[in-house]
């Protein structure tokens, strides 16, 4: 695949939708994308995702160097959609997102088409719905939530590695990747592919939320 036919592929949705490449700079930008961030294709080329969209979802800030879109791409492994808050013009709104990998030529790593459909309504009504039972019931929000989602996993079910369970008990402690690697004596590499192995396990799209979902589910 060419750039340009790249581009004709953002361009054949009706939805939101941008190409980045393996550094997480946008390639490809279509109008329901300038219409959503209210940038211009123009203006949105060349910049670094994150900058635009600025993601979160319940746990916390998702855009972020450590982006798990990106790490995985890089190791030709599909993402499920999920759900994220970014910064409209309008203001903080919820979407689902959806991830195609998109080889092109000329490029050693493959390039990430997101398509960004709006689902604020009923992310709004599974957050109060979930705050709601916690509050009747005094379940953990991890256990409410697999029981709204009931197709994702719960936590407990996971089953974690030594060296993995480490991993998070040190990044739960705050500590970045290359001093993860000089305390357990392994490269940042295996630190990286051992943090993804846990973000799938947990089902988890970020670190801070697979340190959440580890800890209430008293796997750390």
């Amino acid at each position: 695949m060419q750039l340009r036919e790249l581009q004709k592929l953002v361009d054949s949705t009706a939805d939101a939708a941008f190409a980045v490449d393996a550094f997480g700079k946008i390639a490809a930008w279509n109008v329901a994308a300038t219409e959503m961030f209210g940038s211009a294709a123009a203006s949105a080329l060349g910049k670094t995702c994150g900058v635009l969209v600025q993601g979160r979802d319940e746990c916390g800030p998702v855009c972020s160097p450590d982006c798990p879109v990106l790490q995985s791409t890089r190791q030709r492994r599909p993402l499920r959609n999920f759900d994220l808050q970014v910064q409209t013009k309008h203001g903080l709104r919820w979407f689902n997102v959806s991830v195609l990998v998109a080889e092109v030529s000329g490029s050693a790593a493959p390039y990430m088409v997101h398509v960004i459909r709006p689902v604020d309504l009923r992310k709004r009504l599974e957050m109060l719905v979930r705050d709601f039972v916690v509050t009747g019931t005094g379940l953990p929000p991890e256990t409410v939530t697999h029981m709204i989602k009931s197709g994702r996993p719960p936590a407990q079910s996971a089953e974690l590695t030594n060296q993995e369970k480490a991993i998070l008990r040190l990044l739960a402690r705050g500590m970045p990747t290359e001093r993860i690697s000089t305390e357990l004596h392994i490269s940042r590499a295996t630190v990286n592919n051992h943090v993804q192995h846990v973000l799938h396990k947990l089902d988890a799209h970020t670190r801070l939320e697979a340190i959440r979902r580890a800890e209430r589910a008293g796997l750390i």
